[in-house]
């Protein structure tokens, strides 16, 4: 999920993706830990988007 994308979802959905987004990142470090990922810069990528999101749903609630 780019940036752009972030700032113009709502903050009730951006919750629901961070959800989401954590769930998928432990499935996929399990599974990594079970046997090694075709691509593992998969954990990189999920893991920028959780902060990503993180960041911009602690941006909203300061404001």
């Amino acid at each position: 999920m780019k940036q752009s994308q972030i700032n113009e979802t709502s903050t009730a959905e951006l919750q629901e993706k961070l959800a989401e987004s954590k769930k998928a990142y432990s499935d996929l470090k399990m599974a990594h830990t079970i046997s090694p990922l075709e691509n593992p810069i998969q954990l990189r990528s999920h893991r920028r988007t959780i902060a990503r999101i993180a960041t911009e749903l602690t941006k909203r609630e300061v404001q």
